[in-house]
């Protein structure tokens, strides 16, 4: 939800009216403050330069500059706005290219309201907010990354400790925070630390930080396909 020292400024990037219209609408009745929209990939970056928003919800198919691109070169612009896709896309490669250029989360379409909603604050705190499959994901590509690249040591040239390794299988698997604090009786703070720990480790060839990681809590079906 909004900060206390007042509302989220958002801005919208999506090529299709009726959608930005009705996720500009749920965004205002979640208490957020909507400044700007955006079209297409150079109109965001441009727009984005101009109002400084503290997070942009950006859709990756735009005509002209691509929502990777667009990601990169508002990033490079301003380091503290900070970007939220929200694809119609759940493909791996547009997953880890859209993180890759500097976003702080990744929601299909078909996510919940209250989803959007939370990953919403969680990207204005700096968070790294996805599903618990997309989390496997990232984990199991940047994992594999690194052990190429240490020739098959990666991960213990990286001195992870039994305790992060377990999180990091636990990760792949798809559990989210609060399933791997149940199953191994740690704290959910505990779970985070470890793994914002064990993701300054993997940031090989990464521009992007993460202080924290939210996953959600539960696999429930996601129904935010408000159109």
């Amino acid at each position: 939800m909004p900060a206390a020292d007042g509302p989220v400024r958002v801005m919208i990037v999506d090529d299709h009216p009726i959608w930005r219209e009705s996720v500009a609408r749920d965004l205002g009745e979640g208490g957020y403050q909507v400044v700007a929209t955006a079209d297409d990939g150079e109109a965001a970056v441009r727009i984005a330069a101009a109002v400084r928003p503290d997070v942009v919800l950006m859709d990756l198919q735009l005509p002209g500059l691509s929502g990777v691109a667009a990601i990169a070169r508002i990033r490079a612009a301003d380091e503290r706005v900070r970007v939220l896709v929200l694809s119609a896309s759940g493909e791996d490669a547009d997953v880890l290219e859209a993180v890759k250029a500097g976003a702080r989360g990744y929601l299909v379409k078909s996510a919940r309201l209250e989803e959007l909603l939370d990953a919403v604050a969680s990207a204005r705190r700096g968070e790294l907010h996805c599903s618990p499959r997309i989390a496997a994901l990232m984990f199991g590509h940047l994992t594999a990354m690194v052990r190429g690249a240490a020739g098959g040591a990666g991960v213990d040239r990286l001195s992870l400790t039994s305790r992060q390794l377990q999180i990091v299988r636990l990760i792949e698997e798809g559990l989210s925070n609060k399933e791997i604090a149940r199953q191994l009786s740690i704290e959910v703070s505990t779970v985070k630390n470890h793994v914002h720990n064990v993701l300054g480790k993997l940031q090989v060839q990464h521009r992007w930080q993460a202080p924290g990681v939210v996953l959600p809590t539960a696999r429930a079906p996601r129904t935010y396909a408000r159109i």
